[in-house]
């Protein structure tokens, strides 16, 4: 009897305690029963002793109690099971599952009932079909539709959805449940659609919806940004009376305005909401934060806080989003340690990287290698989340740092981690890494399963400059899409190889692949590169067909490009004025195609047009337009563009823009005003330096001229081919030939430049200036190319002054054999001919001007 009744007491000690979580009168209760030996001999007491340690969460406790049991039962393992499944831990719910098996026990429909929702946790489609098998075999699935229900689950959140609705459709009884299954099954795969026609099927069934089939209808609203269906189930939930009694659909409510991009809507739902929770709250702050809001965010969190609510982890993962996306560095470290405070860190890995994310964000690298490095916990995620955010701020070095860390610490990149680190090699043309991951990615076999890891291949090595083995990735790929192509094709115009690219274009679409706007972007850019008008007018007509042009500025501004790189500049403007163009970098590629064409005055017309139709000029255009006063020599307009970038600032802002000015002022022949900008430059470029040596010697200040040179190369400025012409040319006219022929040596030696057709032209003059016929003769022996019309032009027009017809026959000679028809080399030789006395030579060639003008 005393057994009975200790047993009985005991049993009763251990209920309540497990309904009230209280686990140190569980310990008692168990020294108790471990005292009088109650565990072995009656397994009563020993099953309300698992029970009692699952649901206090000594989950380790309760399996190891379960088994020390002489005699199980099937509702402990149940309970385990369940507290498992309760706390997430899916895996171990489901090895429990299959131990209760092994141990003899047949499963009843509470343990399956569990072990399918862990199966659906854990995405284990397998495991769930073998317990789908079980069910079969004990042919009890079509009168319990509670079991039903539960496979539909299971297989609905596994995204096998075709398998869910065949279990629905054969289930003798469906409710409520059954239907909101496989909703929010289709939800979780973004079928709207789908989901909706399962809610229209469910009502003409006559089963009402219930606040978790609203739930999952406005889930699959927000994955797609349907407001418009969204706003109808609103209408359904208000008409079911069903608004402000359950807070979770109140909160998907918000969740689901947010994520539509429509967050008034969204406040006024939060602000209608008669009990908030934190999850009322986390949805309205991750809607402002999606919605561009970060600082309503951040105020909404801190509201939340004053009214006594304490933020969760998602709370958290929500705010630290918003600090990220506004670079509210403080307030992020504030409640990073408010995180530290609530001991949370440690038991969430998504807070951890959330943490790494919102540091990064804030451009505080420093911070998110410490906090990636004292994670307790680091996995792959964490990792990522640095190596992006390196490769965001443009560190891409460092992004390949990192990628390498990780893999030092044992950690096998996924998908995500390999395309970026392919990313980072392409951007710093780091081919070694590259070609390394790419051994590993073909040793893991993942290309046959990931298109974005051959995407990313065919990405770096095209821009590695590697064209062949671009190409031949791309041939080997199982599949490949537009995206693929569009890498090559970039890969090609990025490289100057016109020809190929359109190849690849011509090939994409042979193999039907329709091209998107990337890819019309590069195969834009290659037209232009190799002035293929007629096929650019053919793409452009491709874009227009399938109204890409509406929506897409830079598509229009390549248009223009290429048209104006190709010198359409008429269809350029018929571009613009067509679509009504507003972004600068269309017009800004038109003022530069009318200044090449040396149509200054039209760029000047259409940079005063821009400003009426209210485009506001960036420093491009300014510099463009600065081109064009200086190629007309326009002082007045030039200076009033001066005025109006030193109103709005951009001198400060913009170096190049400034020594554009040096440059206008210059060619305008303002040499005070040139110096006077000249002076105020903080960083003075080649072209500034430049624009003022050949200015010096425009207005015959050669001292000053090459005093200026000199001074350029002082401050560590290299010298550019225009640079040298501009000295040459300063030597020539004032006649310091041992000046001149000094900086003609250097340029090769020093700078590494090659002299071309007009620095020989420069030193050919000089030296025929100053009557040294035979130096300049022996010069041009030493030109790469007998093409240089002006060398001879420079080397007969000396001969005429001194006098000297057998260097001058000889240039002659030189010059016919590029162009036997040029009358200018004809007269030259007259003339040489005639000022040395030699009339009958200079008749002669007089006529055969004559008979090749006839």
């Amino acid at each position: 009897m005393n057994l009975g009744f200790d047993s009985t007491v005991l049993v009763a000690q251990l209920q309540n305690c497990a309904k009230n979580k209280d686990l140190v009168e569980g310990i008692k209760a168990h020294a108790i029963v471990l005292k009088r030996g109650l565990q072995e001999s009656c397994s009563h007491v020993g099953n309300n002793l698992v029970k009692m340690y699952s649901r206090c969460g000594m989950l380790t406790k309760a399996y190891q109690t379960l088994q020390d049991l002489y005699i199980q039962d099937i509702m402990a393992w149940s309970a385990l099971i369940g507290s498992y499944v309760e706390r997430g831990q899916a895996h171990d719910a489901l090895h429990c599952y299959n131990k209760m098996q092994l141990e003899g026990l047949r499963p009843n429909s509470v343990s399956i009932i569990l072990a399918l929702k862990a199966c659906g946790m854990a995405k284990m489609l397998l495991q769930g079909i073998q317990i789908h098998n079980d069910i079969s075999r004990f042919g009890i699935l079509k009168e319990h539709t509670m079991l039903g229900n539960a496979l539909i689950n299971m297989y609905a959140k596994c995204g096998a959805l075709s398998k869910a609705r065949k279990i629905l459709e054969e289930l003798r009884t469906r409710n409520v449940v059954s239907w909101s299954s496989l909703i929010a099954g289709h939800a979780q795969q973004k079928q709207c659609r789908d989901a909706f026609n399962c809610f229209k099927q469910m009502e003409e069934e006559g089963i009402a919806p219930n606040d978790v089939t609203f739930i999952c209808l406005l889930k699959a609203c927000a994955s797609i940004g349907a407001a418009d269906k969204g706003q109808k189930i609103h209408n359904e939930i208000a008409r079911h009376a069903l608004l402000g009694k359950c807070t979770a659909l109140d909160n998907a409510l918000v969740d689901m305005y947010a994520k539509c991009g429509d967050i008034k809507k969204a406040e006024r739902v939060f602000e209608e909401i008669p009990t908030r929770d934190v999850a009322s709250w986390s949805a309205l702050i991750s809607g402002y934060t999606q919605c561009g809001q970060g600082e309503n965010a951040l105020n909404c969190f801190e509201r939340m806080l004053c009214e006594g609510i304490t933020p969760n982890n998602v709370a958290f993962l929500c705010v630290l989003k918003a600090c990220g996306s506004i670079g509210a560095l403080n307030k992020g470290e504030q409640i990073h340690d408010e995180i530290i405070r609530q001991k949370l860190l440690g038991k969430d890995p998504l807070l951890g990287n959330a943490l790494v994310d919102m540091y990064v964000k804030c451009g505080a690298f420093a911070t998110a290698h410490e906090v990636l490095y004292g994670l307790h916990e680091r996995d792959v995620i964490s990792w990522s989340t640095l190596i992006l955010g390196h490769l965001q701020q443009g560190h891409d070095e460092e992004a390949l740092i990192c990628f390498k860390s990780m893999q030092r610490e044992g950690f096998s990149p996924d998908t995500v981690t390999l395309v970026l680190a392919l990313k980072a090699c392409g951007n710093i043309g780091s081919i070694e890494i590259g070609k390394e991951i790419h051994e590993e990615v073909a040793r893991r076999g993942l290309l046959k399963h990931d298109i974005s890891l051959g995407n990313a291949l065919v990405d770096m090595y095209a821009k590695c400059g590697r064209l062949i083995k671009a190409r031949q990735v791309l041939e080997e790929l199982p599949i490949r899409d537009v995206i693929t192509w569009s890498a090559l094709i970039s890969g090609y115009a990025d490289k100057g190889h016109g020809e190929n690219a359109l190849d690849c274009f011509e090939q994409m679409q042979s193999e039907g692949i329709s091209p998107n706007a990337v890819s019309y972007l590069s195969v834009l850019k290659a037209c232009g590169s190799i002035g293929a008008t007629d096929r650019g007018g053919k793409i452009h007509e491709e874009i227009r067909t399938k109204g890409l042009l509406r929506d897409n500025v830079k598509l229009g501004n390549a248009l223009v490009c290429m048209y104006t790189k190709c010198g359409a500049i008429t269809e350029a403007r018929k571009v613009i004025e067509e679509f009504s163009i507003q972004d600068a970098t269309s017009w800004n590629a038109l003022i530069i195609g009318y200044v090449q064409k040396g149509q200054g005055e039209n760029a000047v017309l259409l940079f005063e047009m821009m400003l009426c139709k209210g485009i506001t000029p960036d420093g491009k255009t300014f510099a463009c337009i600065l081109k064009a006063c200086g190629a007309m020599g326009q002082y007045n307009k030039g200076k009033q563009i001066h005025d109006e970038i030193a109103r709005r600032g951009l001198l400060v802002k913009d170096v190049v823009l400034s020594n554009v000015l040096v440059d206008m002022y210059a060619k305008c022949g303002a040499l005070t005003k040139a110096q006077e900008v000249f002076d105020k430059l903080p960083t003075a470029d080649v072209i500034a330096w430049s624009s003022l040596v050949a200015t010096y010697g425009q207005e015959g200040q050669f001292k000053n001229a090459l005093e200026c040179f000199e001074q350029m190369l002082l401050n560590g400025i290299m010298p550019d081919r225009v640079a040298f012409s501009c000295v040459l040319n300063a030597c020539s006219h004032s006649g310091l030939v041992d000046e001149g022929q000094i900086y003609f040596t250097q340029m090769m030696p020093d700078f590494g430049i090659t002299p071309d057709s007009e620095h020989f032209t420069c030193m050919v003059d000089l030296l025929g200036r100053a009557g040294q016929l035979l130096r300049a003769m022996s010069l041009t022996r030493k030109m790469p190319s007998c093409d240089y019309a002006a060398v001879w032009s420079a080397l007969m027009g000396a001969c005429q002054k001194w006098g000297d017809a057998g260097i001058g026959k000889w240039a002659f000679d030189n010059a016919i054999c590029m162009d036997k028809e040029d009358a200018a080399t004809y007269v030259s030789m007259f003339n040489i001919y005639m000022a040395a006395g030699m009339h009958e030579e200079a008749y002669r060639i007089k006529t055969i001007l004559v008979d090749n003008l006839a």
